[in-house]
């Protein structure tokens, strides 16, 4: 067999004080990978320095973590495509392990669940926002990764072509996650030490910011992924609140023949009436998103498995 190309992604933004280690170790790691840094429009001498430290450097001008992986994904072509932040907190040396686990085991991708080595590397609120989130993927989705925010990740090609992004910013890698839940693909986790910025180079995550906008996309594609349940949750509503403003006035019919209430009558109607709306466009759409994944499976098919 002919060795895997393998491809070392970087997205950075204004990591000068960073990307020379965070280059340097995966090169010394995977020697024979390609190791790519994206700049997304950074300000200091991030682009100089990565090139410096041997690094093919390439530019993303829409802003956002997400805009940055969509690219390095239709771009860059590999076998394996290993992912991780350019701020030297993913331990490098990890990397021939992941892959190789990729590799012997035919899996589609394999998240490096962190270790935080230090108090300041992973702190609590995001601990805790991370296990909220992991908790509510769980739920929704039925099965889950007990760290679907790390952005050490290592993929196949057919994840990485198969993967229709959309995500702008740091929600990119929950809408990974719900890919590979989606398509049921054969995944892992691996853990792996987390470590803390080195001295100059700063963490561009809003903790409240981001946290929301990864709740948001929970829930978004879950209204997208599982439309009959979701549009089910809002007719069973609607057709309990029916059901009990209906309940007096058929008792009230029974004992004088009458509907003294006319306007609450109309109200429980049309809500029932919304009710069945609600619960028919649902049904109708999870016909639509059935066909979909289909499509996206075709796709993810159309490519061999790692290590074939």
């Amino acid at each position: 067999m002919t060795q895997p190309r393998i491809a070392v992604l970087l997205p950075c933004y204004n990591e000068e004080a960073a990307i020379a280690q965070t280059v340097a170790g995966f090169r010394a790691a995977l020697p024979t990978a390609t190791v790519y840094v994206y700049d997304n429009n950074s300000r200091d001498r991030t682009v100089e320095v990565a090139r410096a430290a041997g690094a093919v450097v390439r530019s993303e001008r829409i802003q956002g973590k997400g805009a940055v992986v969509r690219r390095m994904f239709a771009d860059v072509d590999a076998d394996v495509y290993v992912m991780a932040d350019g701020d030297a907190t993913y331990d490098a040396a990890s990397a021939p392990k992941l892959v190789g686990k990729l590799l012997d085991e035919q899996l589609d991708m394999i998240v490096g669940s962190r270790i935080g080595e230090a108090v300041e590397a992973y702190r609590r609120g995001h601990r805790f926002g991370n296990k909220l989130l992991t908790g509510m993927l769980a739920r929704l989705f039925g099965r889950s990764f007990t760290d679907i925010l790390s952005g050490y990740r290592v993929f196949s090609r057919r994840f990485v072509k198969s993967f229709p992004s959309l995500s702008a910013g740091f929600e990119i890698e929950t809408e990974i996650s719900v890919h590979a839940l989606e398509l049921k693909m054969p995944c892992a986790e691996v853990p792996t030490p987390y470590f803390a910025r080195p001295e100059g180079s700063a963490s561009k995550l809003s903790t409240y910011g981001d946290g929301w906008r990864i709740l948001s996309t929970i829930l978004t594609l879950y209204r997208i992924e599982r439309p009959l349940l979701y549009f089910g949750a809002f007719a069973a509503f609607l057709a309990a609140l029916s059901v009990a403003l209906a309940i007096p006035l058929a008792i009230t019919y029974a004992e004088i023949g009458l509907v003294p209430r006319f306007p609450t009558a109309i109200l429980a109607t049309g809500l029932m009436i919304l009710a069945a709306l609600s619960f028919f466009a649902g049904l109708i759409l999870d016909t639509v998103v059935r066909g979909r994944r289909e499509v996206r499976r075709l796709a993810y098919l159309a490519h061999p498995a790692p290590g074939a």
